[in-house]
């Protein structure tokens, strides 16, 4: 493989892990618009529900993110 094409698969995958980083963070930012009781999913408000439901989403997007920037070292 060409050093040229290295280097482009390389800021591939630092774009893709970075846009991979940045999608929770936008959620994140945008707490007064999902920032309701109703609905409920067993009783839980939808609030606390999407919130943790988020945390397990940004924990797959972060692993995903990370082995795209450090493959050699799983």
């Amino acid at each position: 493989m060409t050093t040229e094409a290295s280097k482009n698969i390389h800021t591939w995958r630092k774009v893709v892990a970075g846009i991979l980083f940045i999608i929770p963070w936008i959620y994140y930012t945008l707490l007064p618009l999902y920032n309701t009781v109703q609905p409920e999913l067993g009783g839980v408000p939808y609030f606390y529900w999407s919130q943790t439901l988020w945390l397990l989403i940004s924990s797959i997007l972060f692993v995903i993110g990370v082995i795209l920037l450090y493959p050699s070292k799983r």
